[in-house]
């Protein structure tokens, strides 16, 4: 791909809601460089997310939390030059947000203003609800994430399915429903059974994004590494890979060093040439001044 495909519609979050309101899918995976975010915008995904997922993925955390502001505004930035069509999501690292609106307030201006996201996305439900209040009133559109929520580790325990007891379902029904209220324009559903998730999407106005909940959700979304293969340990039960390209890159590498060490690489036809005149005049050259 030499250059950016021609323009396309662009995705608004109105267009994100009317989905809804038609019974249309909503497809979206996250992004966290240029490359990758052109590939997935140029598929003709609706929704990029510049997930906090990175902090695993790209640069080797061990979980969500250690990933900064500075980190994600680095990263956001350079997806937002890759993309044309989708609506850019970005989230809100943990800790960026939970000193005070004020901070949240700062933290998500920066992502709109100098990385160029469309709209954010917060961990939470009813805890949430005032945040979510105070940033939709400063024109920064929100998007919900509920059920599993990684910044939650230490709380949950760990990455395990919500909403299994008749309790946490209530309660996981209560904060959905508290975000449409707030003014999120849509809820990511994490791990949770699909029978609580389908309720859920009934019962909201607003789009449910789901991962690891079912198929009733009104979208889906997956990290990008998960379904083309680029992950290291065992992968999530909910995730579908579409390509196995660790084991392609690995092959690739492999290859090349063999070829290296073989010496059939680089060939002929990949080397740089001299005219025969002017390989003759510095030869020339070379045996005059050893001589001297």
């Amino acid at each position: 791909m030499d250059s950016k495909s021609p323009a396309v519609s662009k995705i608004t979050v109105p267009a994100i809601l009317e989905r809804k309101l038609h019974g249309e899918k909503i497809t979206s995976l996250t992004a966290y460089d240029y490359p990758t975010a052109r590939l997935i915008d140029e598929a003709g995904i609706d929704i990029v997310l510049v997930g906090d997922s990175l902090a695993q993925v790209m640069l080797g955390y061990d979980s969500t939390l250690p990933l900064t502001a500075e980190e994600m505004l680095h990263h956001l930035r350079a997806v937002r030059r890759g993309v044309q069509r989708a609506l850019v999501v970005a989230d809100l690292p943990y800790g960026s947000y939970h000193l005070g609106e004020k901070e949240a307030l700062e933290t998500s201006l920066r992502f709109v203003k100098q990385g160029g996201a469309e709209a954010v996305k917060i961990e939470g439900g009813k805890n949430r609800a005032r945040l979510i209040r105070r940033l939709v009133g400063a024109e920064i559109p929100v998007m919900g994430h509920i059920g599993l929520t990684p910044q939650s580790i230490h709380r949950m325990g760990g990455y395990s399915v919500q909403g299994r007891s008749l309790e946490s379902a209530n309660t996981l029904l209560a904060d959905a429903q508290a975000l449409e209220d707030s003014g999120a324009f849509a809820v990511v559903l994490e791990a949770i059974p699909r029978e609580l998730a389908a309720i859920v999407t009934r019962r909201l106005r607003i789009p449910t994004i789901g991962i690891g909940a079912g198929p009733e959700c009104d979208g889906q979304i997956l990290v990008f590494h998960d379904v083309v293969g680029l992950t290291f340990g065992r992968s999530a039960k909910f995730v579908r890979p579409y390509a196995n390209l660790g084991q392609a890159l690995h092959d690739a590498l492999t290859r090349f060093k063999g070829d290296v060490l073989g010496s059939r690489y680089p060939s002929d036809s990949e080397s740089y040439h001299w005219s025969s005149a002017l390989l003759d005049q510095f030869e020339k050259e070379v045996s005059s001044k050893t001589r001297s």
